[in-house]
């Protein structure tokens, strides 16, 4: 079955209203539209994560010679506080959980769209003036504390931009809990009457662990940026050592929120991840209540693992012994999701779309992200590389090769779903390549380097390590290559793509089942849940498909005979969502 029917008693007069599509004037203002909204947030937080781009570049193009010989060391320290700061908050973050949560969640659960539509206008016009006044910052002297701004650094340099930075990230946390508010909301109360939560798709599921996370740990660093825009502005010392304040209390609240905020980025994804493989398998998913519980597992034990952080910070011995045990545990539930993605690939009939590829991609890079987190769980090792290469090799293995792998893989899967166009498979292909290679020559010699012993933020080191940023570096042109084709082929799919049919990837979810791009409210009609979403293979869920078809064809022939043009029907779309063919055998399904 699919895990969708249209219910037949639908107001057929509020169906009829329902059917416009939105006018691309709307993509430009204020919109309520929870679609409009998400694809706002995708396109403003991609700018941004072209500019981030643009800093990483400078960054890697300084340090391609060991002398300071691009920028000075001020400046140096300028480019990657900034770059962090850009890629965590104004790219990762909003576009995981603001850009796909806001189009997918209201289509994944039937509902017309998010429980505080104004709310969602305002958490997303709050994001693009935080970020130009973040950028502006460069005029004044950007922040040089980098992104985690510890006392008394960031108390006793570049005040100006201290003070726009922890103003912008305060108005990307307002924003972050609006979302998250809503989210909970929305999924608690509007999903469709017959869907309960083991019938959810497994992307909202990692919204619902994703939202509550956000509510818990975000206020906690508002607090902790308050009270170090106190420090800096009005002169106490709540941070400040000279003044008696404790840095490391600093250092707590500044992680109880920042470790979260690995799995506020990389839960959304999970739950894309999830709804990707099965699709293009072409299988159900392995083991759907795992997943969905380990995201919850995720979710609270994320919460009790900051001070892994701070293992050089003065952490007495027993506490470490404590952080390093939680920290290692979380790696079992983020396992039941990797060995469950492996699971369902087994004995599939894979389709190498690009969106697979990106998947597949996203799993092996978040693999070696994930294995090295655990040798930075243990204390000797954490102490060994502390501030070295091999952090930034780990960060980025988790949140470039995990996030980012996976925002691409989600755009090539909802792209036609979000434009109605499809966008080109060869193109999609050769911005894989060069995305994979540029990624792993940038960061996979990093963990060389600090091994070796190579500190982090420093614009100069010892000239035995040039070869390998050398490497680094040209890593990272590629992979700012690697944008080219895909913009180059969004932007020409957007304006003059093939038109993608309402269902391209025989999807069974519910987004799946209105038009591409879905009308202003979603669906036609009502839908009314019929099973769970990952029947993939299944023959008695092709079966149910001509059932549903029937269906629709004696509402379209109603709803012409009221309005006075009746006639024949129209036979069900060959391309639609209902259109997919059955197997010749059980067998091959």
């Amino acid at each position: 079955m699919t895990q969708a029917q249209i219910q037949p008693t639908a107001d057929l007069s509020h169906s009829a209203e329902s059917a416009k599509r939105t006018p691309w004037r709307e993509y430009f203002g204020f919109s309520t539209d929870h679609k409009v909204i998400g694809i706002q947030y995708l396109v403003t937080t991609f700018v941004f994560y072209l500019v981030g781009g643009v800093l990483a570049t400078a960054v890697r193009t300084e340090l391609a010679t060991p002398e300071s010989d691009f920028v000075s060391p001020e400046i140096y320290n300028q480019l990657f506080t900034v770059h962090a700061t850009v890629m965590i908050f104004l790219w990762i973050v909003p576009a995981t959980t603001g850009g796909f949560g806001n189009f997918l969640v209201p289509l994944m659960i039937g509902a017309r769209d998010m429980a505080f539509p104004r709310l969602n206008a305002i958490a997303f016009w709050i994001i693009p003036p935080a970020g130009i006044l973040l950028l502006s910052s460069f005029f004044i002297g950007a922040p040089e504390a980098g992104w985690t701004s510890y006392p008394p650094l960031s108390v006793v340099g570049n005040k100006g931009g201290e003070a726009i930075w922890i103003l912008s990230v305060l108005l990307l946390g307002t924003s972050s809990i609006l979302a998250a508010v809503n989210f909970l909301v929305t999924i608690w109360k509007m999903r469709i009457p017959s869907m309960g939560f083991n019938q959810m798709p497994l992307f909202c599921w990692a919204m619902i662990a994703t939202s509550f996370l956000a509510l818990v740990a975000t206020p906690v660093l508002a607090g902790a940026l308050i009270l170090l825009g106190f420090d800096l502005i009005v002169g106490t010392a709540f941070f400040n050592p000279t003044g008696g304040g404790n840095p490391v209390v600093y250092q707590h609240l500044f992680w109880f929120y920042s470790h979260p905020a690995v799995y506020i980025m990389i839960l959304p994804v999970f739950g894309m991840i999830s709804e990707i493989l099965p699709v293009h398998a072409r299988k159900p998913i392995f083991g759907y209540q795992a997943i969905a519980y380990s995201s919850l597992a995720i979710s609270f034990l994320g919460l009790i693992v900051w001070a892994h952080h701070m293992f050089t910070s003065g952490t007495p011995g027993w506490l470490r012994m404590f952080f390093m045990f939680a920290t290692m545990v979380i790696a079992v539930p983020t396992g039941i999701k990797v060995f469950s993605w492996l699971g369902t690939l087994w004995g599939g009939k894979i389709r190498l779309t690009s969106a697979m590829l990106f998947a597949m991609g996203f799993i092996s890079m978040f693999v070696i992200g994930g294995i090295s987190g655990v040798m930075v769980a243990a204390v000797p090792f954490d102490i060994h590389v502390h501030d070295t290469y091999f952090i930034v090799a780990h960060i980025h293995y988790v949140l470039f090769g995990g996030s980012v792998f996976g925002l691409y893989a989600a755009f090539y899967h909802w792209f036609p779903k979000m434009t109605g166009r499809m966008l080109n498979e060869t193109w999609g292909k050769v911005h894989f390549a060069l995305n994979l290679v540029g990624f792993n020559m940038a960061f996979l010699p990093m963990h060389k380097l600090g091994l070796e012993g190579m500190n982090r933020r420093i614009a100069s080191y010892d000239p035995k390590y040039e070869a390998l940023n050398l490497v680094c570096t040209i890593g990272t042109y590629i992979l700012a290559v690697s944008t080219i084709p895909f913009m180059v082929n969004a932007c020409w799919a957007w304006i003059a793509g093939p038109k993608a049919s309402n269902n391209p990837w025989q999807g069974l979810t519910l987004e799946w089942m209105t038009s591409s791009p879905p009308p202003v409210e979603n669906f036609e009609q009502d839908p009314v849940l019929a099973t769970g979403p990952y029947d993939y293979g299944l023959v008695k869920s092709y079966e149910s498909l001509d059932d549903i078809a029937n269906q629709m064809a004696a509402l379209r022939e109603v709803r012409l005979t009221r309005s006075g043009r009746k006639r024949a029907v129209e036979p069900p779309n060959p391309d639609g969502p209902l259109s997919i063919m059955p197997p010749s055998s059980p067998d091959e399904g």
